[in-house]
């Protein structure tokens, strides 16, 4: 987790926020410009190389995050724990997303793509506590009834985390960058599964 928490993170409005004995966790908007070293340090790391950006310049990072700030269908977020930045968390609507020519996207569908922070202090459990985090922000919405995932086929270790959550593995689709392994959570298969 990165322990370079900016004074200006606290005074971000949360559009979700949680309270659990294990610390708070809030969302808050990304701010391209500000979040920019941030986000460049983190794409830029051969951990990250599955996000795609390994080979973009700052300047190249930057256009991409204030071109998906500009959007109503794509958003970008922090997720903070306890004031830390912890992950970059993208939700997105499938149907105005390329991933619709690739499966049948319904309008109660929400995407997401979660990128996690270098972790300097590994926390047990502290990936699907987040993930449960953000699937209940998603879920906040009632018009949302299932969630969409679609990491990169080769990522073994985001499908071994999909193997170990509610989410169930679907087809594998072919996108214009990568082949991906779609996976799908709905509602009522979330609200069943133990709470984490």
């Amino acid at each position: 987790m990165n322990t370079t928490a900016s004074a200006g993170y606290s005074l971000r409005e949360a559009v979700h926020s949680e309270e659990h004995p294990w610390g708070a966790v809030r969302i808050v908007p990304l701010r391209p410009e500000e979040d920019l070293e941030l986000v460049y340090g983190w794409v830029r790391e051969e951990r990250a190389r599955f996000w795609g950006m390994l080979e973009h310049s700052r300047e190249e990072v930057l256009e991409i995050y204030q071109f998906l700030d500009s959007l109503e269908t794509h958003h970008a977020f922090l997720a903070l724990l306890d004031e830390q930045p912890v992950a970059l968390f993208q939700s997105y609507e499938p149907l105005h997303d390329p991933v619709s020519e690739a499966y049948p996207a319904r309008a109660e569908d929400a995407g997401m793509h979660l990128l996690l922070a270098p972790a300097s202090q590994p926390v047990p459990h502290f990936t699907p506590r987040l993930v449960s985090v953000l699937i209940r922000y998603l879920f906040a919405d009632p018009a949302i009834d299932r969630i969409i995932v679609e990491p990169d086929a080769r990522n073994s270790k985001a499908i071994r985390r999909l193997r170990t959550t509610c989410f169930e593995l679907g087809p594998k689709i072919q996108l214009a960058e990568k082949e991906a392994q779609l996976a799908f959570l709905t509602r009522e298969r979330f609200e069943k599964a133990p709470v984490v």
